[in-house]
């Protein structure tokens, strides 16, 4: 297993970094939060899970050591997968989603792509009485021009595995109400309709 790695920044998109440490390129698959927090930076470090599959070895990164624990609670409940995980770490902070969780709101969580009433409950009854860090992450937002917004936030979600024509559809019925959003924030209303 992998702790963490530390390097430059090579890319960074809402949905992946790739970080250059040693010479090599890690692709490593990142949340919103992660994502805000990267933002302006050339010098990473991020927090490491490496899920081991038949077909592929894949890097989940963190800005910090909570939100990965966070995942790795989320990713032992039965029915969670790891994109499911990363979609709830994109849709809600990890403060809110621990805030959630303490308290057993099914509803907030359902509120998430792909968390229906069975898989709110089980997330609530399986996690709420372990230790559960609430860190809330930065909610900056980025000046950028409107279009290039639109464009990430489709891009983005395409990359977490959303079909092309709904994707398109939740994004630009977002980005008509409101063009003035951050790409986190577009993002996370479009997850809304998706």
């Amino acid at each position: 297993m992998y702790e963490y790695i530390k390097g430059a920044l090579a890319t960074l998109t809402p949905a992946y970094a790739v970080v250059e440490a040693g010479g090599i390129g890690y692709f490593i698959n990142i949340s919103l939060q992660t994502y805000t927090q990267l933002t302006d930076s050339s010098e990473v470090q991020l927090y490491l899970h490496q899920q081991v599959r038949d077909d592929a070895h894949v890097l989940y990164g963190f800005a910090d050591a909570d939100e990965r624990e966070l995942f790795r609670m989320l990713i032992s409940v039965s029915g969670v997968g790891a994109a499911t995980a990363r979609i709830m770490l994109s849709s809600l902070n990890s403060g809110d989603l621990t805030t959630a969780i303490a308290v057993g709101d099914v509803n907030v969580l359902k509120s998430i792509k792909g968390i229906g009433l069975k898989t709110a409950e089980r997330i609530v009854v399986d996690l709420k009485g372990k230790s559960l860090k609430a860190s809330a992450a930065g909610g900056g937002s980025i000046a950028a021009p409107a279009e290039s917004v639109r464009k990430e936030a489709t891009a983005a979600l395409l990359a977490l595995g959303f079909p092309k024509a709904t994707t398109e559809k939740a994004v630009d019925a977002v980005f008509k109400q409101n063009n003035k959003q951050s790409v986190e924030e577009l993002i996370r209303s479009a997850l809304q309709r998706l």
